[in-house]
């Protein structure tokens, strides 16, 4: 095993093993205070985060039937259901639990994640008035107006997409996602490009690597339109 795999590794062992205290932490809180609400939620939430879905599933659950008559706890509640089915690429019946919740507080939130989750159906259309709706609740949002330049990407909408994504950069202009895709908006308008590319892959390789074919096919989409 080289020295790098064997850190990793240690690493991931680290990991697990303050996971599974905090699991055994919250566990005590819950058995110590069964009317905390709080706990139930931070525990599905480090579930859903070791993947372990359907204990986070099942717990929820049990937490809603616990809470039912507890206004905040169950829009919490919920929406930890709705992250679980979220998490775990079952995006219809994430929508379905994001849209149960009536909480103001939780509101931007939840349009956040159900945007994300018809971004993910490829509905953009539907995405895009949720990202719309989060945006008026939470202003200046990064990870808002990212789902808002990727859905007028999608829409065919380049320019106003590269606005968007200028504007994530403007906060972070180490983004891989938004480096990527406003290399691809300018890769189409004719700008430079090949500076946002090299961004991209120096700080988000995983994504590079996954939108190689997006690439592609604007590459294909560029020679076609200067034919």
């Amino acid at each position: 095993m080289t020295e790098n795999n064997a850190n990793s590794e240690s690493t991931r062992q680290q990991q697990e093993a303050e996971m599974k205290q905090t699991v055994h932490e919250l566990i005590t809180k819950i058995d110590q205070n069964p009317d905390q609400y709080q706990n139930y939620y931070d525990l599905a939430a480090v579930l859903v985060e070791g993947q372990d879905l359907e204990q986070a599933e099942e717990l929820l659950m049990k937490a809603l039937g616990l809470f039912d008559s507890n206004e905040t706890a169950r829009d919490l509640l919920t929406y930890g259901l709705g992250n679980v089915y979220y998490t775990a690429e079952e995006f219809d019946k994430a929508i379905n639990w994001f849209t149960k919740i009536q909480s103001k507080q939780l509101q931007g939130d939840a349009y956040i994640m159900l945007a994300q989750s018809y971004l993910a159906k490829g509905d953009n259309k539907r995405s895009m008035a949720f990202a719309l709706s989060a945006q008026g609740k939470v202003k200046h949002d990064p990870q808002v107006n990212l789902m808002i330049g990727d859905n007028l990407l999608a829409l065919g909408e380049f320019v106003k997409a590269g606005e968007f994504y200028d504007k994530v950069l403007a906060d972070d202009d180490h983004n891989g996602p938004a480096n990527f895709n406003r290399g691809l908006v300018a890769m189409i308008n004719g700008e430079p490009y090949s500076d946002y590319f090299v961004t991209a892959k120096q700080f988000d390789p995983d994504y590079y690597a996954k939108s190689a074919d997006k690439l592609k096919d604007i590459e294909q989409f560029v020679k076609q339109n200067k034919q």
